[in-house]
């Protein structure tokens, strides 16, 4: 039988070897740099009207528009079209009432089995390739990855990314609007003290939240998917992201070079890309701030329970483990 002290020798030896064969592993699945390449079938949207396909711009262009709202859907026949009705009737009205306003939706389909690209071509068709187009991924690559490639395909001043399910109230963008205004101001005297990065003075963020609701969603949760909750909330505020109570909220706003610096920089795809991109905004002193939304709860999430939860855990662990040893790398210009 194993004395006290072989015990814990044995025990401290067990640890010794998983945390050798954990950074192994850090290293070996970790890629330098994200990779921004796309399908040649990516680099192209189909207008409906004049029934061709036309080559989507370069993300360095200038922006031509003043909003890119970017909607990232995965099998959302469904639920997509109750969000773009929303959302358009949002949008049509408040250009009707300005016409300096202009915008442009890009419905970015990650790699899905049923309708969505059909139903996203509905509305094209409806409203004209120049306010609505389609990106049809050649794969599935994750939430994170739709969200970039749409960002990289965009033209517009501001970018928002809202999810497809219309969980959120779409003229909430007015209050994050009006957040932005302000942080672009504070960013640009910010700057002439501390530049870290290019054009720093225009790079600001607004994340929509649903801190103020969380009350109540632990009250209609059971205590296993609270006690998760609150475990990723801690993990998050202990190893990446401080001052950003709900990171996770599909309904973010930025300037459009704080969107393609960051985005270009990124590297988690899928369900944590959102800690990966407050990370790195955090690191380069890039403003954040947050505002409550009105936010509904939708049936047909696609994340997994405890599952998803468990893969969003580790990518936060590697999150701050590969960019503090130096896996990941940041590149500040493009």
């Amino acid at each position: 039988m194993l004395s006290f002290v072989d015990l814990i020798f044995y025990l401290l030896g067990v640890a010794i070897v998983f945390l050798i064969l954990f950074l192994i592993y850090t290293y070996v699945t970790a890629k330098t740099y994200p990779n921004l390449g796309r399908h040649d079938s990516e680099k192209f949207y189909f207008d409906p009207h004049s029934k061709s396909k036309r080559l989507f711009p370069d993300y360095t262009n200038s922006p031509t528009v003043h909003l890119t709202v970017i909607v990232p859907a995965y099998n959302e026949e469904k639920r997509l079209p109750i969000m773009m009705d929303e959302a358009m009737d949002y949008l049509e009205k408040r250009q009707a009432k300005d016409s300096s306003f202009t915008y442009e939706v890009i419905i970015v389909d990650d790699g899905s089995s049923d309708q969505t690209s059909e139903v996203g071509l509905k509305h094209s068709e409806k409203y004209g390739a120049d306010k609505v187009r389609v990106l049809t991924l050649h794969h599935n690559r994750g939430k994170g990855g739709a969200v970039r490639l749409g960002i990289l395909s965009s033209r517009g001043k501001h970018i928002l990314f809202v999810d497809a399910d219309g969980a959120s109230k779409f003229s909430d963008l007015e209050k994050l609007e009006s957040n932005l205004n302000k942080l672009k101001i504070v960013a640009r005297e910010a700057a002439k003290v501390k530049k870290s990065v290019k054009h720093q003075g225009s790079m600001a963020i607004v994340c929509g939240s649903r801190a103020h609701l969380e009350k109540d969603s632990i009250a209609t949760r059971s205590l296993f998917r609270t006690f998760l909750m609150l475990g990723f909330h801690f993990v998050v505020w202990l190893l990446c992201v401080r001052g950003v109570r709900d990171t996770q909220c599909g309904f973010k706003l930025f300037t459009r070079e704080a969107a393609i610096f960051l985005f270009s920089n990124m590297h988690v795809e899928r369900w944590a890309f959102d800690v990966d991109l407050l990370y790195l905004a955090q690191h380069f002193g890039i403003l954040v701030s947050e505002v409550a939304i009105e936010w509904h709860e939708i049936e047909g999430t696609k994340m997994v329970p405890v599952w998803s939860w468990l893969q969003m855990g580790r990518d936060i662990v590697l999150i701050r483990l590969r960019y503090s040893l130096g896996i990941w790398k940041i590149k500040t210009k493009f």
